[in-house]
């Protein structure tokens, strides 16, 4: 396993998955290679790379240092983007699932590690044409990265249902806010990493596992929350990805004041018990979203979710002012306080519409900033 490389404390990088779709029915269009070629031409910041499916785009920010930096940095990608996809007669879209595509009818993209992925997973490969936002932060050496994941790991259901958006799969209302991490789960590296705070404790676990020769690299982990030695960062990875750039911006300053938190007042040191009701709470906020039940590690109190959410949100909005998230913090404490997230956008969307593929429509629309 490669060094921890230094980073500079509480800086941020963000990845979006995002869905490609045709604009005359809105199913998912296999365009990836032609918005590559088109979006090489155009001088942003971060990267666009092709994802597992031929579908599917993965844009990427630089280092930034704010939200709002998190925010120009994507909407400029974003302007590129459906630039490039008017040209094409196609759309982008955010969310984590696209409602109605039919999982066997996609293509996996051509590039030796996806076709390896495809051949040691099966059809799994293909259900994994589902989109989800990446928040890279910052840490200051290595031992604070794992204390840094292990006390994010609480706040994974926050994460989960604020960023909730793929209640539909395969034209079905799943009944789950977020049915895009059922997907996740299915493969076997998936879950949370090993507890340990000692950086040393964990190159020696990652040494074993390699020994096995079930994983090679940290890429072949599909935790919720992984150290990436090589950019000095921890990626969260549990959020389905936003239908607008600015939640995603939102969401990327709730992680960075979070974080500001943890580092500033030290306020709990995890434990290994925090993760006996760790899989009950993930399942709740997957299931129920901003309806959850959330269980407190340390006291075992049950209490809705959101409350816990406004809660959290009121305790660090002063390391959030100093970061300039304040209204990153004032977007999604709203969005606690209504129990509105994408999920609940989409099925109103679907109540009123009668037809998914308008509701895809309208997503589109949403992604350009029209709606």
């Amino acid at each position: 396993m490669e060094p921890f490389h230094q980073s500079a404390a509480l800086s941020l990088g963000v990845e979006l998955e995002l869905q490609l779709v045709n604009t005359h029915d809105y199913d998912l269009a296999p365009y990836s290679d032609e918005m590559l070629r088109l979006m090489r031409k155009i001088p942003l910041p971060g990267s666009v790379v092709p994802e597992m499916t031929s579908s599917m785009i993965e844009v990427s920010t630089g280092i930034c240092h704010s939200a709002s930096e998190v925010l120009g940095q994507l909407s400029e990608i974003r302007a590129a983007l459906v630039r490039c996809a008017d040209k094409l007669n196609i759309a982008c879209v955010g969310g984590g699932t696209h409602p109605y595509q039919q999982w066997h009818e996609q293509r996996i993209y051509d590039r030796p590690r996806f076709r390896q992925l495809s051949e040691l997973y099966g059809y799994l490969s293909k259900q994994f044409t589902i989109f989800g936002q990446h928040v890279h932060i910052g840490c200051p050496d290595a031992d604070a990265a794992l204390l840094m994941l292990h006390r994010m790991s609480r706040y994974i259901p926050h994460f989960i249902a604020l960023s909730a958006s793929s209640p539909y799969v395969q034209g079905q209302d799943t009944q789950f806010d977020s049915a895009r991490l059922n997907s996740v789960f299915a493969f076997p590296m998936s879950g949370r990493a090993p507890f340990t705070l000692s950086w040393d404790e964990f190159a020696k676990w990652f040494a074993k596992s390699t020994r096995t020769g079930v994983v090679k690299s940290m890429k072949d982990f599909y935790w919720d929350i992984r150290p990436k030695p090589e950019f000095g960062t921890i990626e969260i990875r549990v959020f389905d990805t936003p239908l607008t750039v600015e939640r995603a911006a939102a969401l990327s300053g709730f992680v960075q004041s979070l974080a500001a938190w943890f580092l500033k007042e030290q306020p709990f040191v995890p434990e290994e018990d925090d993760y006996m009701v760790y899989t009950y709470n993930r399942f709740q906020a997957c299931r129920f979203g901003l309806e959850a039940v959330y269980v407190e590690p340390s006291t075992g109190e049950h209490m809705p979710l959101r409350e816990h959410i406004q809660q959290t949100l009121a305790r660090i909005m002063p390391h959030a002012l100093e970061l300039g998230a304040g209204g990153s913090i004032d977007t999604l404490r709203m969005s606690a306080e209504m129990g509105a997230n994408d999920a609940r956008w989409l099925r109103e969307n679907y109540s009123r519409e009668r037809l998914l593929a308008e509701v895809v429509r309208q997503a589109a629309e949403r992604f350009r900033g029209r709606t």
